[in-house]
């Protein structure tokens, strides 16, 4: 399934949240990305119609498998990206701000090419 960009940064937001938060609810994404609670809203009931999200009565917000597959997928590219880019010297700030745009337009075969080179000509650590 194809989902904008918004999408996906919406997902893998719920995503890092949940490896740090018990729960998340629409307010921890306020909180995340500083954006506006109706943005949020709108946001998040356009994930539920697609079903890349579930959210019970109490408003906790789970990601379906295909929502949870988007924002890994999408989670995996930021963060290998960050990592090379910083490796090769670039601002860490710099470095996520520019992985954050790349991870959206990548193909899925460029994506695979890089990371098999990043893996066969760095450390271990990217």
């Amino acid at each position: 399934m194809k989902v904008m960009e918004s999408a996906e940064n919406y997902l893998e937001t719920i995503l890092v949240l949940h490896n740090r938060l018990p729960q998340v609810r629409s307010i921890d994404i306020v909180n995340e990305l500083g954006f506006s609670k109706p943005s949020i809203s709108v946001a998040m009931k356009n994930l539920r119609e697609k079903g890349l999200i579930l959210m019970d009565k109490d408003g906790h917000i789970t990601l379906t498998d295909s929502g949870r597959q988007i924002a890994e997928m999408i989670y995996e590219r930021h963060t290998l990206l960050t990592k090379w880019l910083t490796a090769l010297g670039v601002d860490e700030k710099i470095a996520a701000e520019d992985a954050c745009r790349i991870e959206h337009v990548i193909s899925q075969e460029s994506f695979e090419m890089l990371k098999k080179h990043i893996r066969e000509h760095t450390t271990p650590s990217v």
